[in-house]
């Protein structure tokens, strides 16, 4: 026996080392392929963050010469003479580059055919501003802001960039000179774990940034550079190796407001020098995991038990993390709609239910929930503008709604735990009678649970808000839901939701939250509030309201029911923060800044006061309307 039992032993451990060393081969395998992926997808993503901030501050030049030749224009139209263009010229230029950004060095353009330079330079004689770069850029480009060849200056060294744009007469034209110093600052940040160099080139292959001060200027579509350059600017890989002299290199790339590419080089070794640390580590772990094997391979059964409960319990803990990870899909995907909240979830609420009334398991019932409540992610590829449209789709729109079940299904067909996921989000817009999409099936081909979906969806769909009407009255639902038996919907099916209606006699199975939104905006400047209305004209879901001093924005509080208070800081008499202090004694409501500050102490000050966000001037229309959607939301 005790010969037996030591041959067990070591037939034990020899078969742990086999399964170990296996396990050990692909998981490594299986690691380097994801390490040097996730490496990959962290490089890109560094390289994104500075792109992004490459392009807001580009995009602050180019909000800065729309809204000034808005207000030229307007002056041209009205007969200003030269003097108050130039006037105004001179007041936008201090304002730009005291206020926005230092690197904003000056507006100036040709207005009724007289050059005028808000920073006071007067041309020679012979200076002929249509033969300019800055103008012809302007022409080519037909009335929209563009940004004029980048060009080194002569006299400080600088890299200089202009972005001009052609005004409504087709003549006068209006630019902005920036240098680029911030976009320097940004450059010199693009690393990747302190590894590696970045630059920012044009279209011409000319550097416009470098990390390196020294290759500012340089012209990489030619020497060493070139085939990286000619690769980065084809846009067909974004990110790439290259053998270098210096050895091989990882280029990551990505365009800067479709004019320019920034990019990054960092050497392959620096590159997965972590990636090798952590192989030897696994390699370390599965020595050590065999030692504790062969350790507890002597244990008692009790001990095995013990451990096989603590796994169940944490199977228990997955299910519960599956379980609110698919709860936040579901808010993810509703989120998408502005006018609609929680559909998902009433929806697998009311599909649960409809299975339970039909015999179906416990267990049953908990898979029909979590199906349906992903049943419409393929809306996560649908544009915004359609889901959010108030009024009837057009039939092109309500082709791309129809796409919505197939995507979905692609997308959930691979979570192989929850099988029917994809089922369940393919199938619920079928019809009974076969006249429903995508695959027209009829009757008890379809699948059943896609059956008790469309059920739920329809009758969810009919009492709930939305942006045109509320939810409709009992009756009327209860009406459509005996109207589609035997056509849209299963009858057995439809048959178990008519009994539901007629026992929910409070009709509370219907959505409840209230669509509109009072939004109060205040600002000393009439201007800034038309701005904000003009913004949210077609936002059917707020309702705008504005005063022009924080004692009117106080009166209107006390008054009226707010949602959210958009408040600008400096105002005189009485400033933002003042504003706010006063209401707090005796509102909660949600507030925001507006103003051009940019000042990180007041963004801590306003923080601490329980403001939720703080909005820069000028800012991008679907910025702003997507921040107080955010905080209302």
């Amino acid at each position: 026996m005790k010969k037996i039992n030591k041959r067990q032993y070591i037939a034990t451990l020899i078969v742990c080392f086999c399964a170990i060393a296996i396990l050990s081969f692909c998981t490594i395998q299986a690691f380097y392929k994801k390490a040097v992926d996730d490496t990959l997808s962290v490089g890109e993503s560094a390289l994104k963050q500075q792109k992004e901030q490459m392009d807001a501050y580009l995009s602050r030049g180019m909000d800065a010469v729309e809204l000034t030749a808005i207000t030229v224009e307007y002056m041209l139209r009205e007969n200003y003479s030269g003097d108050d263009i130039l006037d105004f010229l001179t007041q936008e230029s201090k304002y730009y580059k005291r206020d926005v950004d230092k690197s904003f060095t000056g507006i100036y353009g040709l207005f009724n055919g007289e050059y005028l330079d808000g920073i006071g330079w007067q041309p020679e004689k012979d200076y002929v501003p249509q033969d300019r770069e800055w103008y012809k850029a302007a022409v080519a480009a037909n009335g929209e802001p563009t940004f004029v060849q980048p060009y080194l200056d002569a006299q400080t060294g600088t890299i200089m960039v202009s972005i001009s744009q052609l005004l409504e007469d087709k003549e006068s034209v209006i630019s902005l000179d920036i240098e680029l110093g911030t976009l320097q600052e940004e450059t010199e940040a693009i690393k990747l774990n302190g590894h590696g160099y970045g630059f920012v080139c044009d279209k011409t292959g000319l550097v416009v940034t470098h990390s390196n001060n020294k290759s500012i200027g340089k012209d990489y579509s030619k020497g060493e550079m070139a085939p990286i350059y000619n690769k980065v600017k084809s846009g067909k890989e974004q990110t790439f190796t290259y053998n270098m002299k210096s050895g091989k290199v990882t280029v990551f790339s990505a365009p800067i407001m479709g004019e320019w590419h920034a990019v990054m080089i960092v050497n392959n070794d620096k590159l997965y020098q972590k990636t090798s640390r952590l192989i030897m580590y696994d390699v370390s772990l599965s020595i050590a995991l065999y030692i504790i094997i062969v350790v507890f391979c002597t244990m008692s059964r009790k001990i095995t038990m013990r451990t096989l409960n603590e796994l169940d319990e944490t199977n228990n803990q997955l299910i519960e993390i599956n379980d609110s990870v698919m709860q936040a899909l579901a808010k993810t995907i509703d989120a998408k709609d502005k006018y609609t909240k929680g559909h998902s979830e009433r929806v697998a609420k009311y599909s649960r239910e409809i299975s339970a009334r039909m015999g179906k398991s416990k267990r049953e019932q908990d898979e029909i929930y979590r199906v349906a409540l992903l049943h419409d992610m393929g809306k996560i590829r649908i544009p915004d503008a359609i889901i959010n449209k108030p009024g009837k789709l057009t039939e092109q729109e309500f082709s791309m709604i129809k796409l919505h079940p197939v995507t979905g299904y692609h997308i959930l067909k691979g979570i192989r735990r929850f099988k029917d996921l994809g089922i369940g989000a393919k199938y619920h817009h079928e019809h009974y009678d076969g006249t429903g999409y995508p695959s027209g099936l009829k009757g008890e081909n379809i699948p059943e649970i896609a059956r008790i979906i469309a059920v739920a969806d329809s009758y969810d769909a009919m009492a709930s808000n939305r942006s045109y009407r509320n939810a409709l009255p009992q009756e009327v639902v209860r009406g459509e839901i005996e109207k589609g038996k035997g056509t849209q919907f299963d009858p057995e099916i439809a048959d178990i939701m008519l009994q539901m209606i007629d026992e929910d006699k409070n009709y509370d199975m219907k959505q409840t939250d209230e669509l509109k939104r009072t939004i109060l905006v205040v600002d000393d400047q009439k201007m800034n509030l038309m701005l904000v209305k003009g913004i949210c004209k077609d936002e059917p879901m707020y309702e705008i309201l504005t005063a022009q001093s924080g004692k009117e924005a106080i009166e209107i509080v006390k008054e009226k029911e707010i949602d959210l208070l958009l408040l600008d800081i400096e105002m005189p008499e009485m400033d933002g923060f003042d504003t706010l202090s006063q209401i707090r004694g005796f509102s909660d409501v949600k507030v925001a800044f507006i103003t051009a500050t940019r000042d990180y102490d007041t963004i801590e000050k306003a923080r601490e006061m329980g403001v939720e966000d703080y909005i820069t001037k000028p800012f991008l229309p679907a910025v702003f309307l997507e921040t107080i959607h955010g905080i209302i939301e």
